[in-house]
C-alpha cells in the first residue's frame, strides 16, 4: 500500500510531499514527523527507498507507507499527558514520533509478536536519544515495548486513551480492541479493507469513520495444541515518574528555555540556504492509432509542442536554482546540548542529563 504521493530525496521532501498531498494536516504532526528520518529506519543497502511512499518488509521488519502512518497520526488526535498503546509495534517509527507529540507524562507502549523486531526498536530507540539533534528539541516519552502477539494481552490490563493496531483485524476481533480503550478515547485500525476510526463515546457505545482504503497482513492468531493455555501479555505497568526523572525534565526545560530567550535575545540564529522544491511538469499526451496486424490499437504519444514547454521551463528551473543561494532562512540553533556540558556538574549527571547519550 502506498504510492499515493511523489518520492522524494530526503526526509524533508517526503514530508512536503505529504503536506502537498494533504496526508499531514497539522502542526504537531508535521514536526514530529521532520523530526524523525525515516531512513534511519531502514537496513542498511535499502535506504534508497525510504524516502518513496511505498510499504517496506525485510524479514519480519516492516514499515507501512509514509501516507498510512501521515493518516494514522492525524486521526489518532494525539495530545500531551495521553496514553498511547501501539499493537503490532515495528520498528517503533510510529511510537518515537507518537511520544514527540504525548511527552514525558505520557504513557507509550508497543506490542510486537517478534523478538528480533522487539531489539531493532529498541536499538534504533538507543540511536535516536543518543544521536539526533532532533531529540533535544522535544520532551519525549519513550516508548517501552514487550514481545508478545496482541490478541493474547491480559484481560485485567489498563485501558489507553489512543490505540494503533498495525496489522488487519478481523471482524471477530473488532470488540476485542474495543475493550482496551478508555472512554472518549480513539483507537485507529484496517478493518475489512478500510483503515478505521473508532472512538468510544461511553460505556457500550462507539463512533466509526473511514479514513481510508488500505490492505493490510492480518494479525496472526497464536496456535496452539487443544487445551493449552495462551502465552498472555502483560502490558507494562503504568508508573509515576521517578524524582530522577521529573529532574531532570524539569531541569532540560529550564536550560532550553533559556538557550532560546538567550538566542533570540543575542540573534544567535544559523543561516541556511533554503532548500527549493523541484516543480513538477506534467505532459500533455495526445491519441493516436497504429496497426498491429488487423487490430487498431490505440498509442499516447506525446505533444511537440508539450516538449518544447517542457526545455523552456527547465531552463527556468536551472536559472532559479542558481539564484537560491542568494536566498536565505533563520533557523533556530540548538544549543541545549552544549549548555548541558558547560555546567559544573559531575560528569554522571551531565551524561544523566543528556539520557546517557555521548557528547
Amino acid at each position: 500500500m502506498g504510492g499515493a504521493v511523489s518520492a522524494g530525496e530526503d526526509n524533508d521532501d517526503l514530508i512536503d510531499n505529504l503536506k502537498e498531498a494533504q496526508y499531514i494536516r497539522t502542526e504537531k504532526v508535521e514536526q514530529a514527523f521532520r523530526a524523525i528520518d525515516r531512513g534511519d529506519y531502514y537496513l542498511d543497502g535499502y535506504r534508497d527507498s525510504a524516502y518513496k511512499d511505498l510499504a517496506w518488509k525485510h524479514g519480519n521488519i516492516h514499515l507501512s507507507a509514509p501516507c498510512i502512518y501521515s493518516e494514522v497520526m492525524e486521526a489518532l488526535k494525539l495530545q500531551p499527558g495521553l496514553s498511547f498503546l501501539n499493537l503490532g509495534s515495528g520498528t517503533g517509527y510510529l511510537s518515537t514520533m507518537v511520544g514527540l507529540i504525548i511527552g514525558p507524562f505520557g504513557v507509550n507502549h508497543g506490542v510486537e509478536l517478534h523478538k528480533d523486531v522487539v531489539e531493532y526498536a529498541r536499538e534504533k530507540l538507543d540511536d535516536f536519544i543518543k544521536n539526533s539533534d532532533s531529540f533535544d528539541k522535544f520532551e519525549f516519552c519513550e516508548p517501552i515495548f514487550v514481545v508478545g502477539n496482541c490478541l493474547e494481552i491480559s484481560t485485567d490490563s489498563h485501558q489507553y486513551d489512543r490505540i494503533y493496531c498495525g496489522a488487519g483485524v478481523q471482524k471477530d476481533h473488532e470488540n476485542y480492541m474495543k475493550v482496551l480503550l478508555k472512554i472518549g478515547g480513539i483507537l485507529v485500525m484496517p478493518i475489512e479493507d478500510q483503515l478505521t476510526q473508532i472512538t468510544r463515546t461511553g460505556q457500550c457505545t462507539w463512533e466509526s469513520k473511514n479514513i481510508l482504503a488500505v490492505s493490510f497482513a492480518p494479525l496472526v492468531q497464536q496456535s496452539r495444541a487443544d487445551g493449552e493455555k495462551p502465552d498472555t501479555v502483560q502490558l507494562p505497568p503504568v508508573t509515576v515518574r521517578s524524582l530522577q526523572d521529573l529532574s531532570r525534565i524539569y531541569i532540560r526545560r529550564t536550560l532550553r528555555n533559556l538557550a532560546n530567550e538567550d538566542s533570540q535575545g543575542k540573534g544567535m540564529v544559523q543561516r541556511v540556504p533554503q532548500k527549493r522544491k523541484r516543480r513538477r511538469c506534467r505532459r500533455r499526451r495526445i491519441n493516436t492509432y497504429v496497426f498491429v496486424g488487423n487490430q487498431l490499437i490505440p498509442q499516447m504519444v506525446e505533444s511537440e509542442e508539450e516538449e518544447h514547454a517542457e526545455e523552456e521551463h527547465k531552463e527556468v528551473e536551472e536559472e532559479e536554482e542558481r539564484d537560491i543561494g542568494d536566498i536565505e532562512i533563520l533557523k533556530q540553533v540548538n544549543v541545549l546540548r552544549d549548555q548541558i556540558m558547560a555546567l559544573p556538574l559531575p560528569e554522571s549527571l551531565k551524561a544523566y542529563l543528556l539520557y546517557y547519550r555521548e557528547k
